[in-house]
C-alpha cells in the first residue's frame, strides 16, 4: 500500500448549473443530479429528480459524468457518495471524480472513499468539515494498492456483493410494480375476474352509481369510511435508550424515518430502545400497519405508510415497536391489508392528506381521528379481497426475504470493506468468507 495525495491519482470534475429562469433549459430528457438524489447509501445513482435540456447543457458550466464515475456532495450532507448510472450532468453542489488512467480504479476509489471519507475529509479541513472545496482534494491523503490489478480484484469483491444487492432491487420493483397493477386493474379499473374468470367491468358487470362517492362501482360493493376497516390503534412507545430501572423490554423503533427503508426504498435505521413491559401491548404484530402521524414537509405530506409482515419481522433482531409520531394499525381482517395498503397509498400520492393536517409548535400532525372517520371509501366485496390477499401476499413475502438477504449482503460488504482497505483481510480471504456467508452461525456484525 502507498499513501497519496487524493488529486494525485484522479481527475476532478466540477458541475453547474443552468440559469433556473430560462425555461428551455429545464424540464428535458438529461438528468441533473443533486445530492438529494444519492444521499441513500445506494451504490449507484440512475435517476434525477430534475432534468435539463441539451440547451440547459451546451449553455452552462455543467458538465456530464460517465458511468462509473463517482459523484461526491460538497456541500449539505458533506461527503455523501454514488457512482453513475447512466451518462448525466450535476450541479455544483458536488464534484465529480474518475481515477486517472492506469493509476487508480474509479471503483476502487468508490469504495475506498466510501471506507476513509469522513476521516480524510475532517483531516483535510483541519476541524469538523462543512464543505468540500478543489484545494481539499490536495489535502487528503488515502492508501490504495500501488498495483492497479489488486485495486481491481478488491472492488470487484466488493462489486459483487453489491450486484447481488441491486439485482434485489430490481426484482423487487418488478414485484411491487406487479402487485400495484394488479391493484389498479382489479380495484380502480374494476375488471377483476369475475364467477366466469373475465374481467367483470369490460364483460358487461352491472355497475351501481353510489351518491356518497359520486361514481358507479360494482353491484354488491359499498362504501364505508376508513375507520370501518380498523380493528383498533395503538400509539408508539421511544421508551429509553438503555436498560434502567423498570425499562426493561429491548425494542427496535421503526421512526418516520425508517418507513421507507422497511418498504425497500432505502436503509431501515431503527435504534434500539427498551420499554416498559407493561407497555408490550404496543408491540407490532403480523398484519399491523404503522401510519406516521407527525412530520412531513412542505411538499411531503404526514401518512407515510408501512406494514407488517412475518417476513418483516425477520429482519430485526428485536421485537418491533413505532415511535410516538407514528401509530400502529390493526384491521378487522387481515385479508383486507393489501387492499387497505395500495388504497391509503393512492390517497397519500394523490396529496389528499394535505387536506387533513394540523400544526402544533410548527410540527405538522395528520389529523388521523377525524380523516378516518370522515373520509369514505370503497369497501369491496369479500370474495374478490380474498382473491386479491392470496394473490398479493406471496410477492410481498418474497419482497422482503430479498431485503432480508441485502440487509445481509451489505453487513459482509461493510465488514470486509476495512478490512479489505487495511490489508487485514486478503482478497482470497475475502472471497473464503463470501463463501462461507450462507452459513446461519457466521456473524459479521
Amino acid at each position: 500500500m502507498i499513501k497519496v495525495s487524493l488529486s494525485s491519482i484522479i481527475d476532478i470534475i466540477s458541475g453547474g448549473t443552468p440559469k433556473t429562469k430560462v425555461t428551455e433549459y429545464w424540464n428535458g430528457n438529461i438528468g441533473w443530479l443533486s445530492v438529494t438524489d444519492f444521499n441513500n447509501d445506494l451504490r449507484f445513482v440512475y435517476d434525477t429528480e430534475k432534468k435539463i435540456t441539451e440547451k440547459g447543457v451546451d449553455e452552462s458550466n455543467t458538465k456530464f459524468l460517465n458511468k462509473g464515475d463517482i459523484i461526491i456532495s460538497a456541500r449539505g450532507t458533506v461527503g455523501a457518495l454514488a457512482q453513475i448510472g447512466k451518462p448525466m450532468c450535476f450541479n455544483q453542489s458536488c464534484f465529480g471524480i474518475r481515477g486517472k488512467k492506469d493509476i487508480a480504479n474509479t471503483d476502487f476509489l468508490y469504495y475506498s472513499l466510501k471506507n476513509y471519507v469522513k476521516n480524510i475529509i475532517k483531516r483535510s479541513q483541519g476541524s469538523v468539515f462543512d464543505t468540500i472545496n478543489l484545494n481539499s482534494f490536495d489535502l487528503m491523503e488515502i492508501e490504495i494498492p500501488k498495483s492497479i490489478t489488486t485495486q481491481k480484484e478488491i472492488a470487484k469483491v466488493l462489486s459483487d456483493l453489491d450486484e447481488k444487492i441491486e439485482i434485489n432491487n430490481k426484482i423487487n420493483t418488478e414485484l411491487e410494480a406487479m402487485a400495484k397493477l394488479i391493484y389498479e386493474y382489479w380495484f380502480v379499473q374494476f375488471d377483476f375476474p369475475d364467477k366466469n374468470g373475465k374481467p367483470y367491468k369490460a364483460s358487461g358487470g352491472k355497475m351501481v352509481y353510489n351518491e356518497e362517492l359520486k361514481r358507479e362501482i360494482p353491484e354488491g360493493w359499498v362504501d364505508k369510511t376508513i375507520a370501518n376497516w380498523i380493528e383498533n390503534d395503538k400509539s408508539g412507545d421511544w421508551g429509553k435508550d438503555s436498560k434502567q430501572g423498570n425499562y426493561t423490554e429491548k425494542v427496535s423503533c421503526i421512526r418516520g424515518a425508517d418507513l421507507n427503508g422497511l418498504n425497500g426504498n432505502g436503509e431501515v435505521k431503527a435504534p434500539e430502545r427498551f420499554i416498559l413491559e407493561k407497555n408490550t401491548h404496543k408491540l407490532l404484530e403480523e398484519g399491523d400497519l404503522i401510519i406516521e402521524i407527525s412530520g412531513g414537509s412542505p411538499t411531503q405530506s404526514t401518512g407515510r405508510m408501512a406494514f407488517i409482515t412475518k417476513e418483516t419481522q425477520e429482519r430485526f433482531d428485536n421485537p418491533l415497536i413505532c415511535s410516538n409520531f407514528c401509530k400502529a394499525l390493526t384491521l378487522k381482517d387481515e385479508i383486507y391489508l393489501f387492499n387497505f395498503v395500495y388504497q391509503w397509498q393512492s390517497l397519500y400520492d394523490a396529496g389528499v392528506l394535505f387536506g387533513w393536517e394540523g400544526k402544533t409548535s410548527g410540527i405538522k400532525n395528520l389529523l388521523f381521528e377525524n380523516f378516518v372517520n370522515n373520509y369514505k371509501t370503497i369497501l369491496p366485496e369479500k370474495n374478490i379481497v380474498e382473491k386479491f390477499y392470496q394473490k398479493i401476499k406471496p410477492l410481498h413475502a418474497k419482497k422482503q426475504k430479498n431485503l432480508r438477504e441485502n440487509q445481509k449482503l451489505a453487513e459482509l460488504r461493510d465488514w470486509l470493506l476495512p478490512m479489505l482497505m487495511n490489508g487485514q483481510v486478503t482478497v482470497k480471504e475475502a472471497q473464503e468468507h463470501i463463501n462461507k456467508a450462507a452459513e446461519p452461525q457466521e456473524n459479521y456484525g
